[in-house]
C-alpha cells in the first residue's frame, strides 16, 4: 500500500508498505482522507523534537471501516464511515483515571510518538472510532481533528454567550477557534502579523480582526470591548511574546488558554495575574470533542470546507508538504484525498 513517510529532516517520499493486519481490538480502516497539519511540517523540518525518524505522518483521518471486533463499544461494523481519534492513552496513570486522556502522561500521539494514518490502510483501537454522520464528505471529516483542538481551548477557558474571546494566532487552529467562538454566540478578536490571513478572516465572517504590526492590540481591544478587555483569551501562536500579551489583553477577573506550543520558556509577570486575578490554563490535544466537532462542521455553524486550500493525491502529498514548508503563507490546510 502507499504511505507518506519522512525519512529524515527535509525527506519526505510516498512508498509502498505491507498492507497492515489487525490485532486484537482493532479495527482495518482503509483511509478516505487526511489532512496535512503543522505539526507534520514541523515532523519534516525537523523542529519538533517528540518525533522519532523514520516516520510515517498523518492524524487528521477519515475512513471506511473495512474490518472490526463485533463486541466493539459502539457498535460500529465494516462500511461504517469514521474518523479516528489520534491520542494514544496508556488508560492507568492519573489524568486518565479522571477521564482527561488527551494529558495522559505516557501520551503517543499518530504520526509523532508512532506511525501515523497517511496510507491506504490502517489499524487502529476499535474504542477510539467515531461515527461520521450522514451526508459529510471525507474532507470535511478529517478537519474534524483540527476544530477539536480549537474546541478543547474555548472549552478549558469556559467561554460563554456574549463575551469577547480574543483568539491570538491566524492559523488553522486559531481561525477554527474563532469561528467557533462565534457559533456559539461570542464575539471574536482575531489577532495576527500577516494581513493576508486577517482578510482572509474577514472573509469567512470573523467579527474583528487586528494586526498587532500595524496596530496596539490592547488599545484596539479596549476599544472594541468598552474598556473591559477579553473575558478569554485563547493563546495559539506559541509566540513567547504574545503568550507574554495575551495577559494585557484579557480582563480583570478574565481566563487565558495557552493552545499554542512555545519553543522556548516564557517569563510572566504574576504581579498582573494577582493583579486582575486570571485564570491561566492550558490547552493540550482535545478530550471528548470529536462528535461535537462533527455535528458542528455538518451543521456548518463551523465551516471547516472554507479553510481548505487545496485536495492532493497520496503521490503529490511529499510535493505538497515541501511546498507548505518553503510557502507556509500560502496555505491553511490541505488534504490529502485517498
Amino acid at each position: 500500500m502507499k504511505a507518506v513517510r519522512i525519512i529524515e529532516p527535509f525527506k519526505v517520499e510516498c512508498i509502498d508498505v505491507p498492507k497492515p493486519e489487525p490485532k486484537e481490538g482493532q479495527a482495518l480502516l482503509k483511509i478516505m482522507a487526511a489532512g496535512i497539519c503543522g505539526s507534520d511540517i514541523g515532523a519534516f523540518r525537523g523542529t519538533n523534537n517528540l518525533v522519532s525518524y523514520p516516520r510515517i505522518i498523518g492524524h487528521e483521518l477519515s475512513a471506511v471501516i473495512e474490518s472490526i471486533p463485533a463486541d466493539n463499544p459502539k457498535g460500529l461494523k465494516p462500511g461504517d464511515k469514521v474518523v479516528a481519534e489520534p491520542y494514544m492513552f496508556c488508560g492507568d496513570c492519573y489524568p486518565c483515571r479522571i477521564g482527561r486522556t488527551n494529558c495522559c502522561t505516557h501520551m503517543q500521539t499518530l504520526g509523532v510518538h508512532r506511525d501515523g494514518g497517511m496510507c491506504e490502510y490502517f489499524c487502529h483501537p476499535a474504542n477510539m472510532l467515531v461515527k461520521i454522520p450522514d451526508g459529510m464528505t471525507w474532507e470535511q471529516a478529517a478537519m474534524a481533528e483540527p476544530l477539536t483542538i480549537s474546541l478543547h481551548g474555548i472549552h478549558r477557558g469556559g467561554l460563554k454567550e456574549g463575551e469577547f474571546c480574543a483568539v491570538i494566532g491566524a492559523g488553522p487552529i486559531g481561525l477554527a477557534a474563532a469561528m467557533a467562538a462565534q457559533a456559539y454566540k461570542a464575539h471574536a478578536i482575531l489577532i495576527d502579523i500577516v494581513q493576508e490571513r486577517l482578510d482572509y478572516a474577514k472573509k469567512v465572517g470573523i467579527e474583528y480582526t487586528i494586526n498587532s504590526a500595524k496596530e496596539n492590540p490592547t488599545e484596539r481591544i479596549a476599544e472594541i470591548t468598552g474598556g473591559d478587555m477579553a473575558q478569554l483569551v485563547v493563546e495559539c501562536s506559541g509566540a513567547n511574546a504574545q503568550i507574554r500579551a495575551a495577559l494585557d489583553y484579557a480582563s480583570h477577573a478574565g481566563r487565558i488558554t495557552l493552545t499554542g506550543w512555545p519553543k522556548k520558556e516564557t517569563s510572566l509577570p504574576t504581579d498582573l495575574i494577582t493583579k486582575k486575578e486570571l485564570d491561566i490554563r492550558g490547552g493540550r490535544n482535545s478530550a471528548h470533542e470529536f462528535e461535537e466537532a462533527l455535528e458542528l462542521i455538518h451543521s456548518k455553524r463551523v465551516d471547516m470546507e472554507k479553510l481548505l486550500t487545496k485536495v492532493v493525491t497520496v503521490e503529490e502529498a511529499p510535493a505538497a508538504i515541501i511546498d507548505i514548508e518553503k510557502n507556509p503563507g500560502n496555505y491553511m490546510k490541505v488534504i490529502v484525498k485517498f
